[in-house]
């Protein structure tokens, strides 16, 4: 999450005025609301189960604990950060801490960067939680709608567009690679619009050229061999609704006049037919090329291009959004846990940060692919088979990180989480197992 964003709230809980100053500034200073109280008391009011941000929290408070305050937390939103702040070497209470749900700890005296990187992690990890509960709700409200999953700034610029061009009533293009969710904006679009008419999708693309016509346009009985009966095309089905256009670089040039035509009058004929039949359809296109590149090299109509291209939404690649990457990840896993009634297997974050980096060239539709072969375990056995020369998934420090994370993990569950024990089956000190603890997240371990 970007410091500067504004979007961070902190709720700080810290007795010692001094302290509590010196805190909510080093807080402030990294783009935080900070709302200060020197007891928890004063604090608990204030938290709800849609509170914004997080919660930074001393441990020795008069009156409640911070222990006491995690407890609370916990059973008001269990997704609600926690960060507690403990004193120097006072590690088992930083455990019991971890154990009971806080999000992490920082020890007294502690530096103002060590702070606030926690806690812009623990934003950013509020920010996901909320913005799936809001795409569950929206769901609920309307299960036909594919949500526009994402937080970044280029995602929110396609949303601001999407409410402000939806209610117009003007033909659109939606530019974007393969994969980058150009339908799901055309129904966002058509949902927006407020029109109650269908919604009507067609892929140019998939459309042999001999039943192109008869498929946009429909036709009369006997307008060519085997047409029985009269056929009403794709443009008069979508009536008082949306007809989405996707890959309308694989239009014949011929259709491409007569779509022109159309568009302009509002009106067609059937194929075979000579009656004028007004039409009232919103027709949103797509397409993957540069239409006026093709345009200029006589494969697209210029006339055609300016005419749909009136208002147009470009859509970003997912390697320029890949902030959107774990929100993006964690809805499709959803969706595919229920899909495949199998619980969604946990990642590290370096594996996110890998994912994070990689190019992703079916972009959205590849991570959709690839979160169902997560949840069914189809990608970790693909990556433990890999055999041996074979490029590695992740590069040689992060697979070590992970596989030390898997030690320590397996050594406090076989140590019923007791550290000291841990450390001595691991023969190292317990300050640098408690520092592992926190930098691999294993709280609960």
């Amino acid at each position: 999450m970007d410091k500067h964003s504004g979007a961070c709230s902190a709720i700080l809980i810290e007795d010692e005025q001094a302290v509590r100053l010196a805190t909510a500034q080093a807080l402030e200073l990294g783009g935080f609301a900070v709302t200060a109280c020197a007891s928890a008391e004063q604090a608990l009011p204030l938290l709800g189960r849609d509170f914004p941000g997080v919660v930074v929290t001393d441990v020795r408070l008069p009156g409640l604990s911070g222990l006491d305050v995690l407890e609370r937390v916990v059973s008001i939103d269990a997704d609600l950060p926690v960060i507690v702040v403990t004193g120097h070497g006072d590690v088992a209470m930083a455990v019991d801490a971890m154990r009971a749900g806080a999000y992490d700890f920082v020890e007294k005296p502690f530096s103002s960067d060590d702070l606030l990187d926690i806690a812009l992690r623990a934003q950013e990890k509020r920010s996901l939680v909320l913005e799936n509960r809001r795409l569950r709700e929206a769901w609920a409200h309307n299960p036909e709608l594919p949500p526009l999953v994402g937080q970044s700034g280029a995602i929110e610029r396609v949303r601001t567009l999407i409410r402000s061009l939806g209610p117009a009533d003007v033909d659109g293009l939606i530019n974007g690679q393969t994969g980058t969710g150009k339908e799901v904006v055309a129904r966002q679009l058509h949902a927006a619009s407020g029109r109650k008419g269908p919604f009507v999708a067609l892929n140019c693309g998939a459309l042999p050229e001999t039943v192109f016509e008869s498929e946009i346009f429909g036709h009369e009985a006997g307008a060519f061999t085997g047409a029985q009966k009269r056929r009403i095309g794709k443009l008069e089905y979508a009536d008082g609704g949306t007809l989405f256009l996707d890959e309308i670089e694989s239009m014949p040039l011929a259709l491409q006049v007569k779509l022109l035509r159309v568009l302009q009058e509002r009106r067609l004929e059937r194929l075979g037919g000579n009656e004028s039949v007004a039409i009232d359809c919103r027709v949103v296109a797509a397409s993957k090329a540069d239409l006026l590149k093709l345009a200029g090299e006589g494969q697209f109509r210029e006339d055609l291009y300016y005419r749909i291209g009136v208002v147009s939404i470009d859509l970003p690649a997912l390697n320029q959004r890949s902030e959107d990457i774990p929100l993006l990840l964690a809805h499709f896993c959803q969706a595919a846990s229920v899909r495949y009634r199998r619980e969604v297997p946990p990642w590290s974050t370096a594996q996110m940060q890998q994912w994070q980096q990689r190019d992703w060239p079916g972009n959205v539709r590849e991570l959709r692919n690839f979160a169902d072969r997560w949840v069914l375990g189809v990608e970790q056995i693909a990556t433990a088979g890999r055999p041996a020369g074979a490029p590695a998934l992740l590069p040689l420090p992060e697979q070590v990180e992970n596989f030390e994370a898997g030690l320590i993990a397996a050594a406090l569950k076989d140590s019923e989480g007791s550290v000291a024990a841990a450390a001595e089956r691991l023969g190292i000190p317990r300050k640098t197992l408690y520092d592992k603890i926190r930098k691999y997240q294993l709280a609960g371990a």
